[in-house]
């Protein structure tokens, strides 16, 4: 069975980015995916990266120690989803620092004669599901980094097959009918993921 890796980024229990993590969550494992739920909050992942750990970055033999766990969760999976809220044009604090920490050479990515080669071959279908509280032409005013960093880093280190970058923007001024289509796209796009 094909594993795949859902990592949820927002504090709060009662958010719709929550309600659209358990969405993806059931809607993968009912297609059959064995699903591997990381909730970065819930777990308590720190997301500071330590002088230690910044000093050890490019040593392999050792730099993936802090967070190992993390690491063999994402090495042992086919597929990788994110789940999280757009704040300030960017990813929550918790989100970057599970990229900074988890995302290391070695793991993510190695530097073969000063270039990026990634690492991550196993992750074959990738998605974001995302919220934003800009419209979509402020967001491309901004220039849009999530979507950027998903669909040109994050899919440099993998290479996947498959890449989905679900959002709903305006989300301040969102209808209950808008949310709850935006709830039925994630739900339908997850179960043929």
């Amino acid at each position: 069975m094909a594993k795949v890796l859902v990592i949820h980024a927002h504090p709060c229990a009662e958010s719709f980015s929550s309600a659209l993590n358990r969405a993806t969550v059931d809607a993968l494992s009912g297609a059959g995916w064995d699903v591997d739920a990381c909730d970065l909050n819930a777990e308590g992942f720190n997301p500071v990266l330590s002088a230690q750990e910044r000093r050890n970055y490019h040593d392999t033999s050792s730099n993936t120690r802090p967070v190992q766990g993390y690491v063999d969760r994402l090495r042992a999976a086919d597929a990788m989803v994110l789940v999280f809220p757009v704040w300030n044009f960017g990813y929550p604090a918790i989100l970057k620092g599970y990229f900074d920490r988890v995302f290391l050479p070695g793991v993510s990515f190695d530097l073969k004669e000063g270039r990026v080669q990634g690492c991550l071959s196993n992750i074959r279908k990738l998605a974001a599901i995302t919220t934003y509280g800009a419209t979509p032409w402020r967001a491309f005013l901004a220039g849009d980094p999530p979507r950027k960093l998903i669909k040109r880093a994050v899919w440099g280190v993998t290479r996947p097959d498959k890449v989905r970058y679900l959002a709903l923007h305006d989300m301040n001024n969102a209808s209950q009918t808008q949310r709850d289509n935006f709830l039925d796209k994630v739900t339908a796009e997850m179960a043929a993921f």
